[in-house]
């Protein structure tokens, strides 16, 4: 019998209360420490800053660079002491306010289950990876013992008929595969309003009370049946936790740009996650997939309103994982991030223009916390630093930007300007500008230190549990922790370009298309040029200015400059997945699930019943859905009755001439029509069949006995 919140909210629960105020007291403690140590590192650099600069601050430009360098500066030690803090606690043996370290394993098995939904929103995903992934985290489940707790559904935004259609067969196949009748749904919504949030709260509208819990993923994500389990017991024996979140590590990857992201986030993640865990405690981030929502509780408080400010801030909030969290804390409910629930996996964008055009979704929704975090009332602090720090990830960008742009121009003042040494009137006494090259080289020193020893940690931190054989040994650990901070070293200054530009475009609500989207594995030539060349062009004209500026000023554009000029065949070289297989066959980029295999990831990759890709020509699978006895009965069973009228009068003429001239005399809309309608269906499944040999279907027909879709 499962216990309502109602019930929850009854029990009284005085060792959960005495948890709360011992993790709050440290919660403040670290954060106070993290403060203190951040705003002293910062001022100390910045005082040094100013004692590198010729005039020491004393006119507009040099101050307008203490402070933005000063921001720039806090920025990166806040990342670097989060490392640090992960990396002692890991020393330590890990949080001791951790969930899994506050339960013993034996305390969690005696908690019964209860009626648990995963809800999949997924939007023109590739067939194959979306269900393959479904079908893998199923069996996995399976294997537990516990699938019956556990109810799956598919919930589809998808809008072009060839793609919906296949997903509806390739529901059918799996249910019949799996024998999952009764525990794996399929529902597509025919208006898309408010993207994935909107989903799942139509998920939620229908079927929400039904189910205690809620587990959110991607259509990349890959969880453990264990991992889930454990995630359900952990929510049944803390009340008070409104979302848990499991650490995602990448999966799957095969180009070299994926490769390298893996890389990264199996050896420093850990670390960073840690670190930021230790910090938020009960008042962590939810990244929007791998996580269980107590499902109530969400109903109850997480709604979210439309933004009723000016421009960006306007409209639905499109980054709403963040926003959900705050209103779960601000609800007294609480959220974790538990970093040692493992099985928990996602898959990286597989080129660098795929992962830009990623962050360019993310920068807007981020972007929109600053009218919540600033205008949203009762929000836990801890909450608001969460949409600041989001923030910053992007704001970061036009901030280096801007520190690049002063310095050029001090440089060029300097050079191209006669010196006043008597910039006050009537002073007696000259004011000479001052330089310190050892002040300066000591600066930009501490710098890298801050950004690179966190990975140093981090690396140490892999040799000290053991894990160097996840890795490929000790010598390539070490040389792909070197071409991971080289290659990391060339993308960020692309990285900083390309979201500085996303930043401009969305606060002034201006456009700048430079080229489109990368649809492919692989980045092509064209299109690496069309999305690099304003760098390219930009960075080349800045390089060859700092050239004829001053020679030692142009080396020091070089570790900028050099990699956006370069930024294209970069791109390319990235994307491709030859030198990704010749690296994995060399064990550099190494991970566990490569070393040791995965049973989730074999599962993902096994040899099933599967689909032509309906991505390249939709009308393949209106055809199959037409002319397939037991699919046309499954779509009929989707379709709907449309009765009179001027709509029925338009599928009655698009019904004869899909049978007259096939799918292809149809745009996606009327198919949308046509293969919704339930009697359409039927009526051009028996004409297909009936149709003379010479006809459009008659030779379909023939195609579908001798070249089944299915390959089993």
């Amino acid at each position: 019998m499962s216990i309502t919140e109602s019930t929850l909210d009854a029990i009284p629960h005085p060792l959960s209360e005495d948890v709360q105020v011992e993790w709050r007291k440290a919660a403040w403690l670290r954060r106070v420490l993290l403060t203190i140590l951040v705003l002293a590192q910062s001022v100390m650099a910045s005082t040094y800053m100013m004692a590198v600069l010729p005039y020491h601050g004393g006119n507009v430009v040099e101050l307008c660079i203490i402070i933005v360098f000063f921001v720039l500066f806090a920025w990166i030690s806040v990342g670097f002491w989060m490392g640090v803090f992960g990396f002692v606690i890991r020393c330590l043996g890990g949080d001791r306010f951790s969930l899994l370290r506050r339960h013993s394993p034996q305390e969690l098995n005696e908690r019964s289950l209860t009626r648990t939904a995963i809800v999949m929103p997924i939007f023109h995903e590739p067939i194959q990876r979306t269900f393959g992934g479904i079908r893998a985290v199923y069996q996995s489940l399976a294997q537990t013992g516990q699938i019956d707790h556990f109810d799956f559904f598919i919930l589809s935004d998808s809008r072009d008929p060839g793609i919906w259609l296949a997903e509806q067969a390739a529901w059918h196949q799996l249910c019949q595969e799996l024998g999952a009748d009764g525990h794996l749904f399929y529902r597509r919504r025919t208006l898309n309003q408010h993207y994935k949030s909107g989903n799942i709260a139509d998920f939620l509208r229908r079927w929400g009370r039904s189910y205690e819990y809620m587990v959110v993923l991607d259509a990349d994500s890959l969880m453990g049946g264990s991992t889930l389990v454990k995630m359900v017991q952990l929510m049944q024996v803390e009340p008070k936790i409104g979302i848990l979140q499991a650490n995602s590590t990448l999966v799957n990857a095969r180009s070299m740009f994926a490769r390298v992201q893996q890389f990264a986030n199996h050896v420093y993640g850990p670390l960073f996650t840690t670190g930021l865990a230790s910090l938020q405690l009960g008042e962590a981030v939810y990244w929007g997939h791998n996580a269980i929502i107590r499902t109530r509780a969400f109903m109850q408080h997480c709604g979210l309103k439309r933004l009723s400010g000016p421009g960006l801030f306007n409209g639905s909030i499109l980054s709403h994982d963040f926003v959900e969290a705050a209103l779960m804390g601000r609800s007294r409910y609480e959220v974790w991030l538990e970093p040692e629930l493992i099985n928990s996996h996602e898959e990286s964008p597989p080129t660098l223009v795929d992962d830009l055009h990623r962050d360019k979704r993310w920068a807007k929704g981020n972007l929109q916390h600053l009218w919540v975090m600033l205008f949203e009332p009762g929000l836990r602090p801890a909450h608001r630093m969460v949409f600041l720090n989001g923030i910053m990830s992007y704001l970061a960008s036009p901030l280096w930007l801007a520190f690049l742009i002063l310095t050029t121009i001090e440089a060029a003042r300097l050079v191209l300007v006669p010196i006043d040494y008597f910039p006050e009137p009537h002073s007696l006494f000259p004011v000479w500008p001052e330089w310190n090259p050892a002040w300066a080289i000591g600066l930009a020193g501490s710098t890298v230190f801050l950004l690179f020893l966190p990975k140093l940690l981090a690396v140490v931190d892999v040799i000290r549990c053991r894990r160097i054989t996840h890795h490929g040994g000790i010598i390539h650990l070490l040389l792909s922790a070197l071409g991971e901070i080289l290659v990391s070293s060339l993308l960020a200054p692309i990285r900083m370009l390309a979201h500085s530009r996303y930043v401009l475009e969305f606060l002034f609500n201006m456009t700048l298309r430079w080229a489109g989207q990368n649809r492919t594995d692989e980045t092509r030539w064209s299109t690496a040029i069309l999305h690099q060349f304003p760098g390219t062009l930009l960075a080349g004209c800045w390089g060859a200015f700092a050239f004829w500026l001053d020679q030692m000023f142009f080396y020091w554009s070089l570790p900028v400059a050099g990699p956006l000029v370069f930024a294209a065949p970069t791109s390319v070289f990235l994307s491709r997945v030859g030198p990704g297989d010749h690296l994995k066959r060399w064990r550099i980029f190494q991970v566990q699930e490569e070393r040791f295999g995965s049973q989730l990831l074999d599962d993902l990759n096994a040899r099933s019943c599967r689909l032509l890709d309906t991505r390249t020509e939709f009308s393949s699978a209106a055809v199959q859905a037409i002319l397939d006895p037991m699919l046309n009965q499954v779509h009929q069973a989707m379709g709907h009755d449309h009765r009179g009228g001027k709509k029925q009068e338009m599928i009655l003429e698009l019904r004869k001439q899909c049978f007259h001239r096939g799918p292809e005399a149809l745009d996606q809309k009327e198919l949308s029509y046509l293969a919704r309608d339930r009697a359409s269906l039927q009526w051009l499944h028996e004409q297909a069949w009936r149709a003379s040999p010479d006809s459009y279907w008659g030779k379909a027909l023939q195609r579908h006995f001798q070249h089944s879709k299915w390959v089993c």
